[in-house]
């Protein structure tokens, strides 16, 4: 039973603080007590502030905190002290370092998110008839065609432009899958999102990352190296890597609220360069689907059971500690059955 919950704080001039072991958001309209027994994370979607005292009792209580730009990118994550062990970190930078083990894993994150993609896909040709079904499932066969390919990927580089042919032909998959509804889709594009449903994807992208950098938190691992996303200072790499297992899940998450009508252009404004983002509105609509989104469990094929999408992050990153740790001969990625 999920017991704790994220702070979604979208108020501009909000302030958030802390008092007699409650968090405070302040803003305009009145100021909101929230107790820190029932928070497992902070989110500020917009340029509100908080005080030194209130990241001080987060990171006490390890309360993650983090910041997201417009677009959906991460502008900062804060938490407690690191757990785990150093141990389970040198292992971890040891096979980051091993080109060959990193390779492995790398390779273990794309078959994933290939194989994901494919039942993705495939879920929505079944919903669609006549030849739009027939054209979904040739594209899926296609996509499941460079799963063969992995195997033979030389270097990361290799992997990834593996990685990248799938993606495109998955990308066109949305903009049929979108062909009905108010809302089209031609190409992924970002920095900035020049769509509105490149907007929501990107969006749901970085809700996702903050989610996988506190399961990596959680278990001791450094969620800044990783192995098909090699370090970069500023980027949470290995986030990145576990994220690759989850975007098309996300993806059709966000479908889903565009053929429903729950996303409309209503939701969205238009920068003067072309950028487009979700207004204020928008925003809260889609943070209300994405709480109900997260209560939906999957199962997992490891574990043999289902487990709710909002503890998939710790999850995988449990498995893969124990994988650097060397209890699992393999890490087992998550696969949708």
């Amino acid at each position: 039973m999920k017991i704790l919950s994220t702070v979604y704080v979208t108020d501009h001039r909000a302030k958030v603080g802390v008092r007699k072991g409650s968090l405070t958001v302040t803003r305009e309209s009145g100021t909101t007590r929230i107790p820190m027994e029932g928070v497992d994370s902070v989110l500020l979607l917009g340029r509100a502030q908080v005080t030194s005292d209130a990241l001080a009792s987060c990171a006490a209580r390890g309360v993650r905190v983090a910041s997201l730009k417009r677009n959906g990118a991460l502008r900062f994550a804060c938490g407690g002290p690191m757990g785990g062990n150093v141990h389970l970190r040198t292992s971890q930078h040891a096979a980051a370092a091993d080109e060959q083990r990193s390779l492995e894993l790398a390779r273990r994150f794309v078959a994933a998110k290939i194989r994901n993609s494919c039942s993705v896909v495939e879920r929505w040709s079944r919903d669609a008839e006549g030849v739009l079904a027939k054209t979904l499932r040739n594209r899926s066969d296609q996509i499941r065609d460079r799963l063969g390919r992995i195997g033979a990927a030389r270097d990361g580089d290799h992997l990834r432009g593996i990685e990248g042919d799938a993606a495109r032909l998955y990308f066109t998959c949305i903009g049929q899958a979108l062909s009905q509804s108010p809302l089209s889709f031609t190409a992924r594009s970002r920095r900035p999102p020049r769509d509105p449903v490149n907007a929501a994807m990107s969006f749901c992208y970085g809700l996702l990352t903050t989610e996988l950098i506190g399961g990596l938190d959680a278990v001791g691992l450094d969620y800044q190296v990783g192995f098909l996303h090699r370090a970069r200072s500023g980027r949470p790499s290995l986030a990145l890597d576990l994220a690759e297992e989850l975007r098309p899940i996300c993806d059709r998450f966000v479908v889903t609220l565009v053929r429903r009508r729950q996303l409309g252009p209503s939701d969205f404004e238009r920068m003067p360069g072309g950028a487009v983002y979700f207004n204020d509105s928008g925003r809260a609509r889609l943070l209300e689907r994405w709480e109900e989104h997260r209560e939906q469990a999957f199962r997992h094929a490891t574990l043999q059971r289902p487990i709710e999408r909002w503890a998939l992050p710790t999850v995988q990153a449990t498995l893969l500690a124990r994988h650097l740790r060397g209890d699992l001969p393999m890490y087992p990625p998550f696969v949708l059955s």
